[in-house]
Parts: C-alpha cells; sequence; structure tokens
C-alpha cells in the first residue's frame, strides 16, 4: 500500500512540477531571462495583461467559445441518435455501421484534412464557423458512437421492454427512459468533446484564413513564432489558453470521474 502511494506522489509531481514551472515563469516581468523553476522577485501579473492584448485573445477566446458550444451540444445529439439507433433498435446493418465508427477510431486529422478542405471549399465552408462545426463534429463521432453504444450495451434490456409494452415509442425510450440514466456518460462525453474542441488546433489552421477568427490554441502557435524569446510572455499566454480547460474539468469532475469509472467497470 505505502509502495502505492509512493508512486501515485512520484506521478502528481511529476505532473505538477512542469505547471508550476510554466505559473511562476507567467509570474515574472515581460522579457525577464529565465532558467528552471525561478520564484519572482516581484509578482508581475501585468504579463498577463500584455500577452492577451498582443496575442488578440479577445477574439481568439470567443471563436474558441463559439465553435466549442456549438460543437459539443451537435456532436452529443447525433453521437446518442446513432448509438440508440445502433444498439437498441438494432437498425439493419448496425454491425457493419458500428465497424465503420470504431474503424474511424484509427483515422488521425492528419490524413483527411486536406481532402476535407477541398470538399468544403467546393461548397462554400472554408474559413467559416459552420465548416469548422461541422467538421469537428464529423471527427468526433467515432468514438461518441462507441463510447455512448458501451453505454447502452449495459442497459438491461428488460427496461427498454417494459417502457415498449407501456406503450411508449422509440424516442420516447430514449427521452424518458436512457437519457435519465446516462447522464454520467453524456457528461463524460460532454467534457472530452469541450476539450478536443478547444484543443483542435491543424485543422482550424488549414479551414480558417482569417487571423481573427481561428481559436486560441492556433492563435497561440503564431504567437510562439513572434516571441520565443519572452518566456514570460509565452507562459502568461500558454495559461490563458488553458484556463478554460482547467475550469470545465473542475466545474465537472465529479461526473466525469463517475462517467469513466461507469465505463471501466462495465467493460
Amino acid at each position: 500500500m505505502r509502495v502505492r502511494y509512493a508512486i501515485l506522489v512520484v506521478l502528481t509531481v511529476m505532473v505538477l512540477l512542469p505547471f508550476a514551472g510554466i505559473v511562476l515563469a507567467a509570474l515574472h516581468p515581460p522579457g525577464a531571462q529565465l532558467s528552471g523553476l525561478s520564484i519572482p522577485d516581484r509578482w508581475s501579473w501585468e504579463t498577463f495583461a500584455l500577452a492577451w492584448e498582443r496575442g488578440n485573445f479577445s477574439h481568439l477566446m470567443l471563436s474558441s467559445v463559439l465553435i466549442a458550444v456549438c460543437v459539443v451540444p451537435l456532436a452529443l445529439v447525433l453521437a446518442t441518435l446513432a448509438a440508440y439507433g445502433l444498439t437498441v433498435l438494432k437498425v439493419w446493418g448496425n454491425r457493419t455501421v458500428s465497424a465503420g465508427f470504431v474503424l474511424g477510431l484509427t483515422l488521425p486529422v492528419e490524413l483527411v484534412v486536406v481532402a476535407l478542405y477541398f470538399n468544403l471549399r467546393e461548397v462554400g465552408l472554408t474559413n467559416s464557423y459552420p465548416g469548422i462545426v461541422l467538421a469537428e463534429a464529423a471527427l468526433f463521432m467515432p468514438f461518441g458512437v462507441y463510447w455512448m453504444q458501451t453505454h447502452f450495451s449495459s442497459v438491461p434490456g428488460t427496461l427498454v421492454e417494459a417502457a415498449r409494452i407501456d406503450g411508449a415509442r422509440d424516442l420516447v425510450v430514449l427521452v424518458r427512459v436512457l437519457l435519465p440514466i446516462s447522464w454520467p456518460a453524456i457528461t463524460t462525453l460532454s467534457v472530452l468533446y469541450f476539450m478536443w474542441s478547444w484543443n483542435q488546433f491543424l485543422l482550424v489552421l488549414v479551414m480558417m484564413q482569417d487571423p481573427d477568427r481561428r481559436t486560441a490554441p492556433s492563435g497561440l502557435g503564431l504567437f510562439v513564432g513572434q516571441y520565443a524569446t519572452d518566456i514570460p510572455l509565452l507562459a502568461a499566454a500558454s495559461l490563458i489558453v488553458i484556463a478554460p480547460i482547467v475550469l470545465v474539468y473542475l466545474t465537472f469532475q465529479r461526473s466525469f470521474v463517475n462517467g469513466i469509472t461507469q465505463g471501466a467497470i462495465k467493460g
């Protein structure tokens, strides 16, 4: 037992130490020369304001929020409906379609982004928010369908049969019977979708040519190229970008952990 705790402590330190280094670096005055962990002589909060202004994060954060807020519910609804049809309703060809979604888990974004760009350009959806939202929702679908299929397959069949005997239609079974007991799985999937959408870099960089409409991570990539030698400024910009993810995780931490734990137990 002591060995387990010791391993956990070591892993925790390995994870938190680099993060602590970034925080301490961001608290130094802009342009300060740093080497390793260094506690600032004077806490410089204006570094964050300067990074926000120079990185144009007012526009970038707004774009990131707008895209994530559209992607999460769209991808979640589509994945839930698809998983319900394949697992509970067992539509024609459900095994083949399920295998196709599993195969989609193996496709990296780098493999499809060029073809996706030309396809969306033909219909006028490049350099636009709808194009990014649709592309991200499609890319996230394979995992979402697999996740919800795993959850629905663990629900007792007698529960669905009892609802049908009472005269409930398919949509009523989903909304009133399955969804109320699926919130841990749905919450976990929502948090994952938000994290993936927020961290999406290459897709946004290729699809969105307008610098003011790109997302925070893609803007951070350009920011690094401009201020590669200003470590405090880079650290502050990095913390600005990851702050929403940390806040979302802390807000839904209990539901997220419960969803992961239930999925592991059922698996």
